[in-house]
């Protein structure tokens, strides 16, 4: 490509007449559509139902609502900065939670032993995923969607298909404790979020995942160790999702065969809606954070305007589709003026 975006907004013209102006305006259209978009749902939300939305418990609520979303999506963030792609985190949200709360309630394990047999089992089996895809060398849609069915069979067998009723405890409390006004999981979520954030920028963990993603052959000409970048990539995730599914266990009151299963679409949509915020298509912890608080805003306001659940199904993919084409639209567009 002969040229940057950057050069590219620097230049009043380009080859084909494109004037400077609206080079601009399709930059900050790629890098900030989805924001705007968050923006409006705010403004929009907060005209339909000013009583309602605007007021403190339901903002702190959006943010509640968004933390086990921010957490699994976050995780998800790592395997696709890594160019693969997870479709087994919603499984292994359901069964982080049924096997903590089950070794708790069932084997009479204390609570915090039964939490990090529950987060070690997540990890082994984001463990697994990054062996089959890195060792192996199948397609990771392939390898993590069989990995997803078998443990759905492995969540029906262990809980017979039946809730896992969870008692009132220290357990519990972490979806319900508060400090300061500010409920647990959105501190949780923010210290998840923050040791991301930092992992894939500042370290060489992160770089290196990036370079994986960028280029495979060309990283591991470069030193990179691949196999290993992929399988720290996919144990992160496992780990996430198993954080997210013990929070959401405990926010629920139970362990849940399906528990997870709202995961899927909600963690892919606010990941790719991330994906054109500040940068050019790239993932990002930021991006994604702000993917995930579209996906939740749109629900609560939607839920107070009293509206049936496929309209907001609709609307949730209505947003994905139309932030996302504007993003990548402006950017095709920006880059097809700088190649001419």
């Amino acid at each position: 490509m002969e040229g940057t975006i950057e050069e590219a907004v620097k230049a009043p013209t380009v080859r084909d007449g494109t004037p400077g102006n609206a080079q601009r305006a399709l930059v900050l259209t790629g890098r900030y559509g989805t924001p705007a978009v968050l923006v409006l749902l705010l403004i929009g939300f907060a005209i339909a139902s000013p009583q309602a939305f605007l007021t403190g418990q339901n903002l702190l609520n959006i943010l509640n609502q968004s933390a086990t979303l921010a957490i699994v999506a976050g995780g998800l963030t790592l395997p696709l900065v890594a160019g693969k792609f997870d479709l087994s985190f919603a499984s292994v949200v359901s069964l982080a939670g049924i096997l903590a709360v089950g070794l708790l309630e069932r084997s009479g394990l204390p609570w915090l032993a039964a939490i990090l047999l529950g987060l070690a089992a997540a990890g082994a089996i984001g463990l697994v995923n990054g062996l089959l895809v890195a060792v192996l060398r199948i397609d990771p849609i392939v390898a993590t969607l069989g990995t997803s069915t078998m443990l759905l069979g492995i969540n029906y067998a262990y809980s017979n298909g039946t809730p896992i009723t969870l008692k009132a405890g220290p357990f519990t409390d972490i979806a319900r404790a508060s400090v300061l006004g500010i409920p647990a999981p959105v501190i949780l979520t923010v210290i998840v979020l923050g040791a991301l954030w930092v992992a894939l920028n500042f370290t060489l963990l992160g770089h290196h995942m990036q370079a994986v993603g960028t280029n495979q052959v060309a990283a591991r000409m470069a030193g990179v160790r691949v196999t290993r970048i992929t399988l720290i990539a996919f144990v992160i995730c496992g780990l996430c999702a198993g954080l997210a599914g013990i929070v959401l266990s405990a926010r629920i009151g139970s362990g849940q065969v399906t528990a997870g299963d709202g995961y899927l679409l909600n963690a892919f949509a606010a990941v790719f809606l991330g994906a054109s915020v500040l940068k050019d298509g790239d993932f990002h912890i930021v991006g994604t954070l702000v993917g995930v608080l579209i996906v939740t805003v749109t629900f609560n306001g939607l839920s107070l305007l009293g509206a049936e659940s496929y309209v907001q199904f609709l609307f949730q993919g209505g947003i994905l589709v139309a932030a996302t084409a504007l993003s990548s639209t402006s950017r095709r567009l920006l880059l097809s003026s700088v190649r001419h």
